[in-house]
Protein backbone atom coordinates (compact mmCIF):
# COMPACT_ATOMS: atom_id res chain seq x y z
CA UNK A 1 0.00 0.00 0.00
CA UNK A 2 1.26 3.50 -0.83
CA UNK A 3 0.91 6.58 1.36
CA UNK A 4 -1.72 7.87 -1.05
CA UNK A 5 -3.75 4.65 -0.85
CA UNK A 6 -3.56 4.71 2.91
CA UNK A 7 -4.60 8.35 3.18
CA UNK A 8 -7.49 8.15 0.71
CA UNK A 9 -8.90 4.71 1.42
CA UNK A 10 -7.49 3.15 4.58
CA UNK A 11 -7.35 6.04 7.05
CA UNK A 12 -11.14 6.37 7.48
CA UNK A 13 -11.44 2.67 8.36
CA UNK A 14 -8.45 2.76 10.72
CA UNK A 15 -9.75 5.85 12.51
CA UNK A 16 -13.16 4.20 12.85
CA UNK A 17 -11.51 1.14 14.41
CA UNK A 18 -9.59 3.32 16.85
CA UNK A 19 -12.76 5.19 17.81
CA UNK A 20 -14.47 1.85 18.41
CA UNK A 21 -11.78 1.10 21.01
CA UNK A 22 -11.65 4.58 22.60
CA UNK A 23 -15.06 6.23 22.87
CA UNK A 24 -13.90 8.87 25.34
CA UNK A 25 -10.60 7.86 26.93
CA UNK A 26 -8.35 4.91 27.67
CA UNK A 27 -9.00 4.80 31.40
CA UNK A 28 -6.22 2.33 32.22
CA UNK A 29 -3.49 4.11 30.27
CA UNK A 30 -4.47 7.56 31.54
CA UNK A 31 -4.41 6.23 35.11
CA UNK A 32 -0.93 4.71 35.00
CA UNK A 33 0.70 7.01 32.43
CA UNK A 34 -0.66 10.56 32.94
CA UNK A 35 2.27 12.24 31.18
CA UNK A 36 4.03 11.72 27.85
CA UNK A 37 6.91 9.28 28.30
CA UNK A 38 9.07 7.93 25.47
CA UNK A 39 9.18 4.16 25.21
CA UNK A 40 9.80 1.13 23.03
CA UNK A 41 7.94 -2.12 22.39
CA UNK A 42 8.87 -5.17 20.28
CA UNK A 43 6.64 -6.81 17.66
CA UNK A 44 7.11 -10.58 18.04
CA UNK A 45 5.83 -13.52 15.97
CA UNK A 46 4.20 -16.27 18.03
CA UNK A 47 3.83 -18.70 15.11
CA UNK A 48 5.18 -19.34 11.61
CA UNK A 49 3.52 -17.71 8.61
CA UNK A 50 3.53 -14.97 6.00
CA UNK A 51 3.65 -11.39 7.27
CA UNK A 52 1.21 -8.88 5.82
CA UNK A 53 -0.08 -5.46 6.83
CA UNK A 54 2.97 -3.63 8.18
CA UNK A 55 1.97 -0.31 6.61
CA UNK A 56 -1.48 -0.55 8.19
CA UNK A 57 0.07 -1.56 11.52
CA UNK A 58 2.33 1.49 11.43
CA UNK A 59 -0.49 3.77 10.31
CA UNK A 60 -2.50 3.02 13.45
CA UNK A 61 0.25 4.53 15.60
CA UNK A 62 1.14 7.46 13.33
CA UNK A 63 -2.51 8.51 13.14
CA UNK A 64 -2.40 8.74 16.94
CA UNK A 65 1.01 10.45 16.97
CA UNK A 66 2.89 11.25 13.76
CA UNK A 67 6.23 11.21 15.62
CA UNK A 68 6.03 7.44 16.28
CA UNK A 69 9.04 5.65 14.76
CA UNK A 70 9.64 2.09 13.59
CA UNK A 71 12.59 -0.17 12.97
CA UNK A 72 11.31 -3.01 10.81
CA UNK A 73 13.28 -6.18 10.08
CA UNK A 74 10.82 -8.00 7.76
CA UNK A 75 8.82 -7.03 4.65
CA UNK A 76 5.25 -7.87 3.70
CA UNK A 77 5.14 -11.23 1.95
CA UNK A 78 8.15 -12.68 3.76
CA UNK A 79 8.06 -15.80 5.88
CA UNK A 80 8.35 -15.31 9.62
CA UNK A 81 9.10 -17.82 12.38
CA UNK A 82 7.74 -18.21 15.88
CA UNK A 83 9.77 -16.10 18.30
CA UNK A 84 11.17 -13.83 15.58
CA UNK A 85 11.38 -10.10 16.28
CA UNK A 86 9.62 -8.35 13.39
CA UNK A 87 9.95 -4.72 14.42
CA UNK A 88 10.58 -2.22 17.19
CA UNK A 89 8.09 0.61 17.77
CA UNK A 90 9.30 3.79 19.48
CA UNK A 91 7.09 6.61 20.71
CA UNK A 92 4.95 7.99 23.50
CA UNK A 93 4.07 5.04 25.73
CA UNK A 94 0.46 6.25 25.81
CA UNK A 95 0.29 5.97 22.02
CA UNK A 96 1.83 2.50 22.08
CA UNK A 97 -0.72 1.29 24.64
CA UNK A 98 -3.77 2.86 23.02
CA UNK A 99 -2.93 1.67 19.49
CA UNK A 100 -1.70 -1.82 20.44
CA UNK A 101 -4.86 -3.86 19.98
CA UNK A 102 -6.13 -2.13 16.84
CA UNK A 103 -2.72 -2.40 15.17
CA UNK A 104 -2.41 -6.08 16.05
CA UNK A 105 -5.97 -6.84 14.94
CA UNK A 106 -5.19 -5.59 11.44
CA UNK A 107 -1.75 -7.22 11.25
CA UNK A 108 -2.89 -10.60 12.57
CA UNK A 109 -5.94 -10.72 10.29
CA UNK A 110 -4.02 -9.73 7.17
CA UNK A 111 -1.11 -12.04 7.94
CA UNK A 112 -3.52 -14.94 8.50
CA UNK A 113 -5.09 -14.39 5.09
CA UNK A 114 -1.70 -14.07 3.39
CA UNK A 115 -0.53 -17.27 5.09
CA UNK A 116 -3.55 -19.30 3.99
CA UNK A 117 -3.36 -17.84 0.48
CA UNK A 118 0.31 -18.77 0.12
CA UNK A 119 -0.48 -22.31 1.20
CA UNK A 120 -3.20 -22.65 -1.43
CA UNK A 121 -1.01 -21.08 -4.13
CA UNK A 122 1.72 -23.60 -3.30
CA UNK A 123 -0.79 -26.45 -3.62
CA UNK A 124 -1.61 -25.26 -7.17
CA UNK A 125 2.05 -25.06 -8.18
CA UNK A 126 2.76 -26.83 -11.45
CA UNK A 127 -0.68 -26.12 -12.94
CA UNK A 128 -1.88 -23.27 -15.19
CA UNK A 129 -4.70 -22.45 -12.76
CA UNK A 130 -4.54 -19.07 -11.00
CA UNK A 131 -6.08 -18.58 -7.56
CA UNK A 132 -8.70 -15.84 -7.07
CA UNK A 133 -10.46 -14.41 -4.05
CA UNK A 134 -14.16 -13.43 -3.84
CA UNK A 135 -16.35 -10.70 -2.34
CA UNK A 136 -16.92 -12.85 0.76
CA UNK A 137 -15.02 -10.38 2.90
CA UNK A 138 -15.54 -8.94 6.37
CA UNK A 139 -17.61 -5.72 6.19
CA UNK A 140 -15.32 -2.66 6.09
CA UNK A 141 -12.26 -4.92 5.76
CA UNK A 142 -12.27 -5.61 2.01
CA UNK A 143 -9.45 -3.18 1.24
CA UNK A 144 -7.18 -4.89 3.75
CA UNK A 145 -8.26 -8.46 3.07
CA UNK A 146 -7.89 -8.26 -0.70
CA UNK A 147 -4.47 -6.67 -0.28
CA UNK A 148 -3.51 -9.63 1.92
CA UNK A 149 -4.63 -12.07 -0.79
CA UNK A 150 -2.27 -10.35 -3.26
CA UNK A 151 0.59 -10.45 -0.78
CA UNK A 152 -0.08 -14.17 -0.37
CA UNK A 153 0.48 -14.66 -4.10
CA UNK A 154 -3.05 -14.92 -5.49
CA UNK A 155 -5.04 -12.58 -7.75
CA UNK A 156 -7.99 -10.41 -6.82
CA UNK A 157 -11.35 -11.11 -8.49
CA UNK A 158 -13.50 -7.99 -8.92
CA UNK A 159 -13.18 -5.62 -5.96
CA UNK A 160 -16.86 -4.71 -5.89
CA UNK A 161 -20.04 -4.72 -7.99
CA UNK A 162 -18.81 -1.84 -10.15
CA UNK A 163 -15.76 -3.71 -11.42
CA UNK A 164 -17.34 -6.21 -13.78
CA UNK A 165 -20.35 -8.21 -14.90
CA UNK A 166 -20.84 -11.50 -13.09
CA UNK A 167 -24.20 -13.08 -13.92
CA UNK A 168 -25.09 -15.45 -11.09
CA UNK A 169 -28.00 -17.82 -10.57
CA UNK A 170 -30.31 -15.16 -9.17
CA UNK A 171 -29.53 -12.78 -12.05
CA UNK A 172 -30.41 -15.60 -14.45
CA UNK A 173 -33.64 -16.19 -12.55
CA UNK A 174 -34.48 -12.48 -12.66
CA UNK A 175 -33.78 -12.24 -16.41
CA UNK A 176 -35.43 -15.53 -17.31
CA UNK A 177 -32.45 -17.19 -18.97
CA UNK A 178 -28.69 -16.98 -19.45
CA UNK A 179 -29.17 -15.78 -23.03
CA UNK A 180 -31.39 -12.88 -22.00
CA UNK A 181 -29.16 -11.94 -19.05
CA UNK A 182 -26.06 -11.80 -21.27
CA UNK A 183 -27.89 -9.78 -23.94
CA UNK A 184 -29.08 -7.25 -21.36
CA UNK A 185 -25.55 -7.00 -19.95
CA UNK A 186 -24.05 -6.49 -23.42
CA UNK A 187 -26.53 -3.71 -24.12
CA UNK A 188 -25.93 -1.94 -20.83
CA UNK A 189 -22.36 -2.48 -19.62
CA UNK A 190 -19.39 -0.51 -20.97
CA UNK A 191 -17.67 -2.33 -23.81
CA UNK A 192 -14.49 -2.77 -21.76
CA UNK A 193 -16.31 -4.95 -19.22
CA UNK A 194 -15.90 -8.71 -19.57
CA UNK A 195 -19.02 -10.76 -18.96
CA UNK A 196 -18.80 -13.78 -16.70
CA UNK A 197 -21.64 -16.29 -16.29
CA UNK A 198 -22.10 -18.70 -13.41
CA UNK A 199 -23.20 -22.17 -14.57
CA UNK A 200 -24.30 -25.26 -12.69
CA UNK A 201 -24.80 -27.81 -15.49
CA UNK A 202 -23.49 -28.80 -18.91
CA UNK A 203 -26.64 -27.34 -20.52
CA UNK A 204 -25.98 -23.98 -18.91
CA UNK A 205 -22.35 -24.12 -20.04
CA UNK A 206 -23.53 -24.65 -23.61
CA UNK A 207 -25.96 -21.73 -23.34
CA UNK A 208 -23.26 -19.46 -21.93
CA UNK A 209 -20.98 -20.46 -24.82
CA UNK A 210 -23.70 -19.79 -27.38
CA UNK A 211 -24.24 -16.29 -26.00
CA UNK A 212 -20.54 -15.44 -26.19
CA UNK A 213 -19.72 -15.17 -22.49
CA UNK A 214 -16.11 -14.14 -21.89
CA UNK A 215 -15.69 -16.20 -18.71
CA UNK A 216 -17.68 -19.25 -17.64
CA UNK A 217 -17.77 -20.14 -13.97
CA UNK A 218 -18.27 -23.81 -13.11
CA UNK A 219 -20.05 -23.59 -9.78
CA UNK A 220 -20.28 -26.50 -7.36
CA UNK A 221 -19.88 -29.14 -10.08
CA UNK A 222 -18.40 -32.56 -9.41
CA UNK A 223 -15.02 -33.41 -10.85
CA UNK A 224 -16.29 -35.33 -13.87
CA UNK A 225 -18.81 -32.63 -14.83
CA UNK A 226 -16.12 -29.94 -14.62
CA UNK A 227 -13.89 -32.07 -16.85
CA UNK A 228 -16.68 -32.37 -19.44
CA UNK A 229 -17.43 -28.64 -19.23
CA UNK A 230 -13.83 -27.58 -19.79
CA UNK A 231 -13.57 -29.94 -22.78
CA UNK A 232 -16.79 -28.45 -24.20
CA UNK A 233 -15.57 -24.88 -23.75
CA UNK A 234 -12.27 -25.81 -25.43
CA UNK A 235 -10.66 -22.39 -25.01
CA UNK A 236 -13.59 -20.42 -26.43
CA UNK A 237 -14.00 -18.71 -23.04
CA UNK A 238 -11.93 -18.46 -19.89
CA UNK A 239 -12.92 -20.94 -17.20
CA UNK A 240 -13.25 -20.46 -13.45
CA UNK A 241 -13.93 -23.18 -10.89
CA UNK A 242 -15.84 -22.13 -7.79
CA UNK A 243 -17.66 -23.64 -4.83
CA UNK A 244 -16.31 -24.65 -1.41
CA UNK A 245 -12.68 -24.58 -2.54
CA UNK A 246 -10.25 -24.95 0.37
CA UNK A 247 -6.70 -26.03 1.12
CA UNK A 248 -8.03 -29.52 1.68
CA UNK A 249 -9.37 -29.98 -1.86
CA UNK A 250 -7.79 -27.38 -4.15
CA UNK A 251 -5.06 -29.73 -5.40
CA UNK A 252 -7.78 -32.10 -6.71
CA UNK A 253 -8.65 -29.65 -9.51
CA UNK A 254 -5.07 -29.14 -10.76
CA UNK A 255 -5.46 -31.70 -13.54
CA UNK A 256 -8.57 -30.04 -15.02
CA UNK A 257 -6.71 -27.20 -16.75
CA UNK A 258 -9.08 -24.41 -15.68
CA UNK A 259 -7.80 -20.86 -16.01
CA UNK A 260 -8.88 -19.82 -12.51
CA UNK A 261 -10.15 -21.20 -9.24
CA UNK A 262 -11.85 -18.88 -6.75
CA UNK A 263 -12.03 -19.43 -3.02
CA UNK A 264 -14.11 -17.48 -0.54
CA UNK A 265 -12.31 -19.35 2.24
CA UNK A 266 -9.27 -17.11 1.76
CA UNK A 267 -11.11 -14.23 3.37
CA UNK A 268 -13.99 -15.77 5.31
CA UNK A 269 -12.20 -18.71 6.95
CA UNK A 270 -8.50 -17.83 7.32
CA UNK A 271 -7.39 -17.96 10.98
CA UNK A 272 -5.34 -15.08 12.33
CA UNK A 273 -1.57 -15.36 12.57
CA UNK A 274 -0.62 -14.92 16.22
CA UNK A 275 1.56 -11.84 16.80
CA UNK A 276 2.26 -9.84 19.92
CA UNK A 277 3.67 -6.56 21.21
CA UNK A 278 6.02 -7.35 24.08
CA UNK A 279 8.75 -5.89 26.28
CA UNK A 280 7.32 -2.36 26.58
CA UNK A 281 9.64 -0.13 28.54
CA UNK A 282 10.52 3.56 28.98
CA UNK A 283 13.57 4.75 27.04
CA UNK A 284 14.41 7.81 29.12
Amino acid sequence: MTDITLKLNADPYILSALREDVTSEDVTTNAIMPKSTPGQVDLIAKEDGILCGLDVFKRVFTLLDFTTEFEVFVKDGEKIRSGQKIAEVLGDIRTLLIGERTALNYLQRMSGIATMTRRMVDLLEGSKTRLLDTRKTTPNMRLFEKYAVKVGGATNHRYNLTDGVLIKDNHIGAAGSISRAVKLARDYAPFVRKIEVETESIDQVQEALDTGADIIMLDNMDHETMKQAIALIDGRALTEISGNVSCENVDMIKDLGADFVSSGALTHSAPILDLSLKNLHPTD
